[in-house]
């Protein structure tokens, strides 16, 4: 595995790259963090990606900015459902320069994404049709769900124990009237954050499950397997 911070310079915020060692063009995915940011949980999980065939982006959602006016931002455009809230654009730039990459199939890339990530994953996938399929782990739905009908594949999860569990079951049924492939699934007993090893909600038994769905479905619709 090849690793690397992008600059501000070459991408607004900048970012963390990570490349599988065997020759390209990979699949690629982005990564979006919480509202924790780009920090050492999810450069592992970019970290994944690449050990696993995938070139991955790490988004960072805050570099350059004032923190507390970007996340007052981005909680209004969660709040209200826009698919065009703050911060979409970003997330565009990060996927024109990955596609860009030497490395990359522009044809073959995705979306990850965890709680406020997550939100921004499905609306994001709403509003790009180069983004072939998406994670959600733990986020919230635009409004009107109706717009869900624009979605690429979706392989969500949801803690049973979560405000977002609701979102997960309202998806998993607006996508099966749409004919979207999906795999929703919601976690028993579980809380918000249950994919995060450094939380205290952390959840390996559930981890690891939405672990091997994600690889699995990524695998089915970006073509790596």
């Amino acid at each position: 595995m090849q690793t690397r911070d992008i600059t501000t310079n070459e991408l607004h915020g900048g970012a963390y790259l990570a490349l599988p060692d065997a020759s390209g063009p990979h699949p690629a995915v982005v990564v979006i963090h919480e509202a924790s940011g780009l920090d050492a949980h999810i450069k592992r999980i970019t970290g994944r990606f690449a050990d696993a065939g995938y070139a991955a982006l790490a988004v960072d959602l805050f570099t350059g900015r004032n923190r507390a006016i970007c996340m007052a931002r981005y909680m209004a455009g969660m709040l209200m459902g826009s698919v065009n809230r703050y911060g979409i654009d970003d997330l565009k730039s990060a996927l024109t320069f990955l596609a860009k990459l030497p490395e990359v199939d522009a044809q073959r890339m995705g979306a990850i994404g965890f709680c406020m990530g997550g939100g921004f994953a499905i609306a994001w996938a709403c509003t790009d049709s180069r983004l072939k399929a998406i994670a959600p782990f733990y986020g919230v739905n635009p409004r009107p769900l109706e717009v869900v009908k624009r979605l690429c594949p979706v392989v969500g999860s949801y803690p049973e124990n979560d405000f977002t569990a609701r979102a997960g079951r309202a998806i998993d049924q607006a996508l099966t009237r749409e004919q979207i492939t999906h795999d929703i699934k919601i976690y028993p007993n579980t809380r918000h954050s249950f994919f995060n090893d450094t939380s205290r909600s952390y959840d390996q038994q559930a981890a690891d499950d939405s672990w091997h769905r994600v690889m699995e479905f990524f695998g089915e619709q970006l073509g790596k397997r």
